[in-house]
């Protein structure tokens, strides 16, 4: 999660679980689509079995016009544990055993005013960031077999906030990536859920601060969901 860019090309990060986000954010809807094998063409794929799923990793790229040997610079490896997505009241957390990460993911509510001591069923859920990571793909796959989300935008760093969309898998299946598509972990509808998460060791991560570069707040509504 990010903050500017400096000269060096690189970010200083922002505050995962406290992101002291700006007031008087817009908010800009994105649509739900429900997940299957045609609609996440160019994301990725689903998953039945954890176990069959191969995680892509991105070759070392060259330096120069010398290539990288074909037997070399892909050999870092995955890494996996447990994704969490809890509910606490009006804000979405996020934890990622794999890679150690602690995130507000999003909120039920204005930032400004959600609580994690109001147990109210969010309507919709209010997404400040998203990342993509150049090294490799990653799997979400569901351990509690419920409905989840998944925001998703194809590659490009020129990202812009109409370009997600929010993918709903019914939980009967895990949602494989591939390196470089933008998204923001995994999002429970309500309660928490756990996913067995499985990415690319190196973890190089490339943000965008919706609220900051933008404005707004990306909006997923839940209003309309049977879950």
């Amino acid at each position: 999660m990010s903050s500017v860019a400096n000269m060096t090309n690189t970010i200083t990060p922002a505050d995962y679980l406290n992101p002291n986000l700006p007031k008087g954010l817009d908010l800009h809807r994105i649509p739900i689509i429900e997940a299957t094998p045609n609609s996440v063409k160019g994301f990725g794929w689903l998953v039945d079995d954890p176990a069959e799923c191969k995680v892509e990793i991105t070759r070392w790229p060259a330096q120069g016009w010398r290539p990288v040997d074909t037997d070399s610079g892909d050999e870092g490896g995955t890494t996996e544990g447990i994704f969490s997505s809890e509910w606490k009241g009006e804000i979405l957390y996020g934890s990622n055993e794999a890679v150690g990460g602690h995130y507000i993911l999003g909120y039920g509510i204005d930032p400004h005013e959600a609580s994690e001591l109001k147990e109210n069923s969010p309507s919709k859920i209010l997404m400040w960031h998203a990342n993509y990571h150049p090294d490799g793909g990653q799997l979400f796959f569901p351990i509690d077999k419920r409905p989840y989300l998944v925001p998703v935008a194809l590659p490009g760093d020129d990202i812009r906030p109409d370009n997600f969309i929010c993918f709903l898998l019914d939980g009967s299946q895990g949602l494989y990536i591939h390196a470089n598509i933008w998204h923001e972990g995994v999002f429970a509808i309500n309660g928490k859920q756990r996913f067995l998460d499985r990415q690319g060791a190196v973890h190089a991560r490339i943000s965008v601060d919706f609220a900051r570069e933008f404005g707004c707040l990306l909006e997923i509504s839940l209003e309309d969901l049977k879950v």
